[in-house]
C-alpha cells in the first residue's frame, strides 16, 4: 500500500514537472513570436567554387535574441553566419543566391554599400585578433575612418570598453599596447571595437573557443547584456554553451538548416531526429 502510495506521488510529481517544463516551452515559443525580426535569410544558397555549402537556408533572426548555430564541423555555420554582412564576398569563386534581409532590405542589393552594411552587422572572430596599437587606438579605429562624430573619441573608447564589460581592467593603461592583454580581454577588447562603431547586429565565430573557462564565463555573461541592446548570432560547437546563453538555436547538417527554434524546444523536443542524434552525442 505504501508502495503504491509512493509511486502514485513521484508520478503526480513528475507530472506537475511535465506541466511545468510545457509552461516554459510555451512561453519561449511565445515571447520568440513577439519579438520584430531584425534579419531574415530567404532560400540561401553558396558555393565555394562548384562545392555546395549552403543548401535552401531560410531563417529569421528577431530583434535583441541570441540566436546559436550548431552542428559539426564543416556543416555550413560560419559560412552561413559571414553572409549576413557579406564577408564571403572576399573569397575568390564563391557566389550566393537567395538573399538576406536586414529591416526588410536587401544587403545583396546593388545599391547597398558593403561598408555601411559591415558597420551595422559586424563581426567578432573565432581568435582574437587586436591590431598592434595601443587600446585606446583599437577602439577608436572604426569611428575614426568612418568619421562618426557624434561623441569625443574619448566618450566613445569608454562607453565601448564599459559596454564589453573590459573598462575597469584597463582604464589606467589605454595607451599601452593591446597586444599585451590576456587572450579573454583582447577578445573583449574586439567586442568593444565592433561596438564602437554603434552596430544593430553581432556576428560571433566560436568567440570563447580558444578561451580558458574563466574568461569563457566572462564572455558569456557579457553576452547576457548585451543582448538587452543588439541582435546577436553565435557560432558554437559547445552544446552546453548554446542551450545558456540563447534564446534560439539552429541545427546545421551538411550546409542545410535542419531545425531553428526556441533553444527551449529544439533541445527538450527537436522535432527531427537528426537534432536529436546531434544533441544526444550520436554523432558529431
Amino acid at each position: 500500500m505504501q508502495g503504491e502510495l509512493a509511486s502514485g506521488r513521484m508520478a503526480g510529481t513528475n507530472s506537475k514537472l511535465a506541466t511545468s517544463r510545457l509552461h516554459e516551452m510555451v512561453h519561449a515559443g511565445d515571447a520568440a513570436a513577439s519579438a520584430s525580426v531584425k534579419m531574415e535569410a530567404q532560400d540561401l544558397n553558396f558555393y565555394y567554387g562548384s562545392t555546395h555549402a549552403l543548401k535552401g537556408v531560410s531563417m529569421v533572426l528577431r530583434e535583441r535574441r541570441i540566436s546559436a548555430l550548431i552542428g559539426p564541423s564543416g556543416c555550413g555555420k560560419s559560412t552561413f553566419l559571414r553572409t549576413l554582412n557579406r564577408m564571403n564576398e572576399l573569397i575568390a569563386s564563391t557566389r550566393l543566391t537567395g538573399t538576406v534581409l536586414l529591416d526588410n532590405h536587401s544587403i545583396y542589393d546593388r545599391a547597398q554599400d558593403v561598408v555601411a552594411i559591415r558597420q551595422r552587422v559586424g563581426m567578432v572572430f573565432q581568435r582574437p585578433n587586436p591590431f598592434p596599437m595601443s587600446i585606446f587606438n583599437n577602439v577608436a579605429y572604426g569611428p575614426r575612418v568612418l568619421r562618426m562624430k557624434k561623441e569625443p573619441l574619448p566618450q566613445v573608447v569608454e562607453r565601448s570598453l564599459r559596454q564589453a564589460a573590459l573598462w575597469d581592467e584597463v582604464k589606467d593603461r589605454l595607451q599601452t599596447s593591446a597586444l599585451g592583454l590576456s587572450g579573454g580581454q583582447q577578445q573583449r577588447l574586439c567586442i568593444a571595437r565592433v561596438l564602437a562603431v554603434e552596430p544593430e547586429v553581432i556576428l560571433m565565430d566560436e568567440p570563447a573557443s580558444a578561451l580558458d573557462p574563466i574568461s569563457t564565463t566572462k564572455i558569456e555573461d557579457l553576452l547576457r547584456e548585451l543582448r538587452n541592446r543588439y541582435t546577436i548570432v553565435i557560432v558554437t560547437h559547445n552544446l552546453q554553451q548554446a542551450a545558456r546563453i540563447s534564446d534560439d538555436t539552429g541545427f546545421f547538417l551538411t550546409g542545410e538548416l535542419v531545425e531553428f527554434g526556441p533553444t527551449e524546444w529544439l533541445f527538450v523536443k527537436p522535432r527531427d531526429s537528426r537534432t536529436e542524434d546531434y544533441i544526444t552525442g550520436r554523432f558529431g
